[in-house]
């Protein structure tokens, strides 16, 4: 019977390129009114350009928007929000030092003889808030308010009177669950109106809370689109993924490390508000411990946390048995712990910087700044660190930025290597990087750990960990939920786990 209703908003074959990139390759989006349509896929799947173009804020290279029927052409935001089409983005865009009113009604002031009225601009704010059921002093500043307070006002200044899609994306990122709760609340309320609300998350149990459909896109089209109850979580996240679940895998893992090595690395209740839920996770001698699970489960902040680059503000870590105090990254360094973060670019690698000045840079760190490596021992451990790890370049003194993903992705396991670690934490190793230095890096990670150190590998490509991992953590909407050993890893073992239907 849905079917034979008239969309509210119907994309039908949206394309959009980029410079070497299809974003969007023929892409579909069927919206009802009064309906809280989930809009779900792993990075990179076309989310916010199908976003983008809905909202005015790209132009698309071909297909038809379809507003109640009506063929539209949205430009610019400005037409979108004329059609009636309304966005709050994750970051809230207010401004957070000016009041309340001014916000809400920034660029839209009432005037009296030529002048602002603030008197009503006031009512017109009070009245905004009004629709949300919002009972506040619009006189303080947004910044004096909670998280969630300004993203409802983020909602407010979206909502016209005559608002017939609101696109939500991310809105509960920064919210604790009382937060998402009244959201939701609002949420629903708007939906009673008879508002198309699209609702992008990345909280699989979330989704299931509030939303009426859930469309799935992956590689830029739409690979599935159902009511809430035709799509249980085992199918959605299989569409995400991209495969369905197999019941054999190939694993290089042999038989991990012995049952009695020692503990290299113990986090206890390891966690931080609004970030991720209190952990444990231990990481033996000769272990590689893998963390999945989809994007925004938690991995990175799991391997910041570990590392120092986010300040758990619960828990405690220990290394080799020794408690870490004051943990940052300098004392993770110093302890024996490197980390290879999944942002080369912004920070990982210093591409002004040559292969040999990247590569000795952690061990400098180490030895503290006081106490400068000599040249010739730079070059020395540039050039093994060049022949052990195959790193294309024609001299250690290129410029990292000029090589490759893969080779870049090397120089910074050499960074992490002649620092002398105990434990080496990967994020996202062989993202971005050609199918020849994929291989070469999962070898690696072996080899390593057949040399007795401890790695922790959080990754999105299910394959890698299943081949690589002795032991895998599984993550959802920032919690561990458990782990999966030995023979027991694959992918139809983690992902029935993420989607919380293991038997």
């Amino acid at each position: 019977m849905a079917e034979a209703v008239t969309a509210r908003i119907e994309m039908v074959g949206v394309s959009k390129v980029f410079p070497g990139v299809r974003a969007l390759d023929k892409a579909d989006l069927r919206l009802l009114g009064g309906e809280v349509h989930a809009l779900m896929g792993e990075n990179g799947a076309g989310k916010s350009t199908l976003i983008k173009v809905l909202t005015g804020a790209l132009r698309r290279d071909e297909g038809e928007i379809r507003l109640d029927g009506q063929s539209v052409e949205i430009n610019t935001p400005g037409q979108a929000r004329t059609l009636g089409i309304g966005t709050v983005y994750q970051e809230v865009n207010l401004v957070p030092t000016m009041s309340v009113t001014k916000n809400l009604t920034l660029g839209r002031q009432p005037t009296k003889f030529g002048l602002i009225s603030w008197r009503s601009a006031r009512e017109v704010a009070k009245k905004r808030l009004q629709r949300l059921s919002i009972d506040i002093d619009v006189e303080r500043p947004l910044n004096s308010y909670s998280v969630a307070i300004q993203q409802l006002v983020a909602i407010a200044r979206a909502l016209e009177e005559d608002t017939r899609v609101l696109v939500l994306d991310e809105p509960t990122a920064s919210l604790d669950a009382n937060e998402t709760a009244l959201l939701f609340q609002i949420v629903r309320d708007l939906k009673s109106r008879g508002i198309a609300i699209v609702f992008i998350t990345h909280f699989i149990d979330q989704v299931y809370q509030i939303a009426d459909r859930i469309s799935v896109l992956r590689n830029g089209r739409l690979v599935g689109s159902a009511p809430i109850g035709e799509m249980p979580p085992l199918k959605l996240i299989s569409l995400m993924i991209g495969r369905e679940l197999q019941q054999t895998e190939l694993r290089l893992a042999g038989e991990g490390p012995p049952v009695d090595a020692p503990v290299i690395l113990q986090a206890e209740g390891l966690g931080r508000k609004l970030t991720m839920e209190p952990f444990d996770l231990k990481l033996r001698s000769g272990e590689v411990v893998g963390l999945s699970g989809l994007l925004g489960s938690g991995r990175t902040e799991t391997a910041k946390l570990v590392f120092g680059a986010l300040k758990p503000d619960t828990g405690k870590l220990q290394i080799g048995g020794a408690p870490m105090n004051g943990h940052s990254p300098s004392r993770s360094i110093r302890a024996g712990i490197a980390f290879c973060p999944e942002d080369r670019k912004a920070e990982g690698a210093f591409g002004e910087l040559s292969v040999r000045e990247n590569i000795v840079m952690a061990l400098q760190s180490k030895r503290g700044w006081l106490r400068l490596l000599p040249r010739n021992e730079q070059e020395k451990l540039a050039d093994e660190m060049i022949k052990t790890l195959a790193i294309s370049t024609p001299d250690a003194e290129k410029p990292v930025g000029q090589l490759s993903g893969g080779n870049q992705q090397k120089v910074l396991l050499a960074r992490s290597l002649v620092s002398g670690p105990r434990v080496l934490i990967l994020d996202e190793p062989t993202r971005g990087i050609d199918v020849g230095a994929h291989a070469e890096i999962v070898s690696l990670i072996r080899k390593l750990s057949g040399q007795g150190l401890a790695l922790l590998v959080a990754s999105s490509e299910l394959d890698e960990l299943v081949t690589v991992s002795d032991r895998v953590a599984v993550l959802r909407d920032r919690r561990k939920i458990g782990e999966i050993s030995g023979a027991d890893i694959t992918r139809d073992n983690v992902i029935h786990m993420i989607a919380g239907t293991q038997s």
